[in-house]
């Protein structure tokens, strides 16, 4: 079975009940054990995912469920890999930026994900943007690095997240405060792969609203680096993302405004993530990242994840209103028809200013203290 328009409603339902079995066996037996410490250091020495690695310095336990985790999605081929690389030899800086903006805004627009990361402690408090930007930069910078899709470098990264994924779902069920009835299982796999949705498709669709030309097959390359992404988040196969640009816009045109809700923890992290790139940023440049997302979000999206307006966004209108540089008809957004627009990108100016600035919240994010790495919880820390 494959996610269609057809069935995504019933599918997305199932997976909103489902978490990820192996994971949660393994990181509830560390958590009881109190080893989440000892386990994140060791992080740190897991470097790639494959036979080569050196996993004896781990429990075995963690160490068999690396092993069992190394297998590439069913289908994974050269030319998938070959795909990738080149939407990121062509477009790492624009959408690591855009990611860290809209992707991550975009996650809050969830209610069930902006509330599992608001309880969740330091990912979701007043230190929750850095902490989680620095925890992402990690998985955006080593998806666009050389050989990563290759040598298992990704792979690795991903799987970390995966357990991270894991050690939240385990906490908040021992809590015995979380609502099973009301929001399903903590980080579901309807929850990764609708985040991995917004990652991916969503970053597609706010880079061509911001006049960011990319081709069907760089397209193609970006929608199969999520489908990857989205197995080694220990996704089951038949929720896996589609490799196909245009099927996964679909499928999420169709689930977005059924899935995309105001709330007061969605406003909640976004103003925190917002205070986060003004602080560090400053005037000037925090306004034109802040203008940016507006407009790659568009007014209706924004609007409901509390964004402010700014006169930055007008300079936007006329490819809001249809003019960017890929048109979008019954082909999709990727479609043949794609094509370069006559005329000036009046956000070339800004993109290219906020893409170098984004290069220092990366640093920053990733310098600021040694957590450059996922790191599981030991313990929950409600800052609701």
């Amino acid at each position: 079975m494959t996610l269609t328009t057809a069935n995504i409603a019933t599918e997305l339902e199932t997976a909103n009940r489902v978490g990820d079995p192996a994971a949660d066996a393994l990181v509830s037996d560390l958590i009881d054990n109190r080893e989440v410490d000892g386990v994140n250091h060791l992080f740190r020495t897991i470097n790639t995912l494959g036979p080569d690695q050196d996993l004896s310095r781990l429990p075995e336990r963690l160490a068999q469920f690396l092993r069992e985790a190394q297998a590439p999605p069913p289908g994974w081929s050269e030319a998938d890999v070959k795909a990738a690389e080149g939407f990121f030899a062509h477009h790492h800086g624009e959408a690591s930026m855009l990611q860290g903006t809209v992707g991550l805004i975009g996650t809050y627009l969830s209610p069930t994900g902006a509330f599992t990361l608001r309880s969740t402690g330091r990912l979701g408090g007043v230190e929750g943007p850095g902490r989680r930007l620095s925890q992402s930069s990690r998985l955006f910078l080593d998806m666009g690095r050389k050989d990563a899709l290759r040598d298992g470098t990704l792979a690795a990264t991903v799987t970390k997240v995966r357990l991270v994924h894991a050690s939240v779902r385990q906490l908040h069920k021992k809590s015995g405060e979380w609502d099973y009835e009301k929001w399903g299982e903590p980080v579901s796999q309807k929850y990764t792969t609708g985040a991995s949705c917004v990652f991916s498709t969503q970053i597609l669709q706010g880079m061509a609203r911001l006049g960011l030309h990319v081709s069907k097959d760089d397209a193609r390359g970006f929608a199969g680096a999520w489908h990857y992404v989205d197995h080694y988040l220990g996704t089951q196969e038949k929720w896996l993302l589609p490799k196909d640009p245009d099927e996964l816009e679909r499928l999420w045109n169709h689930v977005r405004d059924d899935e995309w809700k105001k709330t007061d923890d969605g406003l909640f992290m976004t103003a925190q993530a917002l205070d986060f790139y003004r602080r560090l940023l400053g005037p000037g440049i925090s306004d034109a990242y802040i203008a940016l997302t507006r407009v790659a979000l568009t007014d209706k999206y924004a609007d409901m994840a509390g964004i402010p307006r700014s006169p930055l966004d007008i300079a936007g209108t006329p490819l809001a209103t249809g003019h960017g540089l890929l048109s979008h008809t019954a082909g999709g957004l990727f479609g043949e028809t794609a094509k370069k627009t006559v005329g000036v990108n009046p956000y070339t100016d800004i993109i290219g200013v906020a893409s170098k600035a984004f290069n220092d919240v990366e640093r920053y994010a990733l310098t600021h203290d040694t957590d450059d790495q996922p790191q599981m919880h030991q313990e929950l820390h409600d800052n609701r």
